[in-house]
């Protein structure tokens, strides 16, 4: 089996619609792949109905958490996504990030780049507005020459010249409300310092007292020793490993399946879920 646990689509700031990514999921030869876009759940749906035969769908999101400064993102599978107490910080969150792209658009404006708030919305779409927009904006204006580039102190890393910060959750609130969603947690590209300050590992070891159930192993972002470091750790504090493509569509360039997840790792994920379940395919046939 090839799985692969993260994912973007339109609903949130990947490329692909949440139909085509599915379908896309299957002509890259996965079996299982997880939906999980920022803060919010509304491209389950639309991926459900179309899911093809012998391919199953996770639905999920990653939570924009933060802790002493340092932005943690957290990848949620399985929950109840209509249970009140997580929905309510989900759009929280969500609400929060049109003003503050909005900031974003105007520190660089400050900063001599001519970026316009219609260029932002333009690319976003239907999406939930995030970093990623404003930095493909970057793209285009030829200010860098890809989107990771716009994630840097000079431009959008976090504390960056043109950084704004936004509503976030405690990761241990995170955890806790997920948990009480049925849901599974697992903490994303945990070493992934090219993206700014990164969790101390005492933080990680008591987000797993507290519940976490895995940490992010196996991500683009993560080279060879940093991947055998979080195995380690994973090993010391009792964690599951996932891997995953953190794929965006066109906007990153990871593919889907780049990295993926081991089918026991994935077996206990579904097993410790209570508050939705995987969803087979029925929408076409697989390519």
């Amino acid at each position: 089996m090839r799985i692969d646990l993260h994912t973007h689509s339109t609903a949130s700031d990947g490329t692909d619609t949440p139909a085509e990514l599915v379908r896309n999921a299957a002509a890259a030869g996965l079996d299982v792949v997880a939906l999980t876009d920022h803060d919010t759940t509304r491209g389950h749906a639309e991926a459900a109905a179309a899911v093809p035969a012998g391919v199953t769908l996770v639905t999920g999101a990653e939570l924009s958490c933060r802790l002493e400064g340092v932005g943690v993102h957290m990848l949620a599978y399985l929950f109840d996504a209509q249970e009140p107490e997580l929905l309510r910080e989900r759009e929280l969150v969500r609400d929060d990030r049109v003003p503050r792209a909005r900031a974003m658009v105007g520190k660089l404006q400050e900063l001599g780049v001519p970026v316009e708030w219609a260029q932002v919305a333009r690319i976003a779409g239907d999406g939930s507005v995030g970093r990623p927009h404003i930095a493909e904006a970057l793209v285009e204006l030829g200010v860098v020459p890809s989107v990771s580039d716009a994630f840097t102190p000079e431009w959008l890393a976090d504390g960056g010249r043109a950084y704004v910060e936004k509503h976030e959750l405690d990761p241990f609130t995170a955890v806790r409300l997920v948990k009480a969603a049925g849901g599974v947690t697992v903490l994303a590209h945990p070493l992934a310092a090219k993206r700014g300050q990164v969790v101390p590992e005492a933080a990680v070891a008591e987000l797993a007292a507290c519940g976490l159930d895995g940490i992010e192993a196996d991500h683009m972002d993560h080279d060879g020793p940093a991947r055998a470091r979080l195995r380690g750790l994973a090993a010391e504090l009792g964690l599951l490993t996932t891997g995953s493509s953190d794929y965006h569509g066109s906007r990153k360039t990871c593919r889907l399946g780049e990295y993926t997840t081991d089918p026991e790792i994935y077996g206990e994920i579904t097993r410790r879920a209570t508050g939705a379940f995987p969803v087979p395919g029925t929408g076409g046939v697989r390519p």
